[in-house]
């Protein structure tokens, strides 16, 4: 680390924990059965929770999402539309030799202006996953 960067805390579970509780709680209230996938900086997985009632998918939808907006470092909601037929990253190839799941649901976690992890959630509409998410980023402060 240069002398000019300043130290930024990590995504920790503790965070990684609350972000997923206030995502249980907010997919509770919307009547969504949901999973929740958490990652640190680095894409590795901080925390999860699949509702058993959710499907099966919902797990990989979940951590995917989350995946994508680490990657990006951008909401997937704002994706969307260049994931569609004709938008530019339509066949966007990945590391793991598949596509990036774009759907709504995955956010990107800040500290200090310093991207430090994202959660994803995946089970509902996508509206309401970015939701769910959005809602719970917000607890974190």
């Amino acid at each position: 680390m240069s002398t000019t960067e300043t130290a930024v805390a990590p995504l920790t579970t503790e965070d990684a924990e609350a972000l997923l509780q206030a995502a249980r709680a907010a997919a509770e209230a919307a009547g969504v059965t949901a999973a929740i996938s958490v990652l640190d900086a680095g894409g590795h997985l901080l925390a999860f929770r699949r509702d058993d009632r959710a499907v099966l998918i919902a797990g990989e939808t979940s951590t995917r999402k989350a995946f994508t907006a680490l990657q990006l470092d951008a909401p997937t909601a704002d994706l969307v539309d260049a994931v569609q037929p004709g938008g530019v990253f339509h066949t966007l190839p990945t590391a793991l030799d598949r596509p990036l799941l774009f759907l709504a649901g995955g956010v990107p976690v800040h500290r200090d202006g310093r991207l430090i992890g994202a959660i994803g959630v995946g089970g509902g509409a996508p509206e309401q996953d970015h939701g769910i998410a959005t809602t719970a980023l917000a607890t974190l402060g």
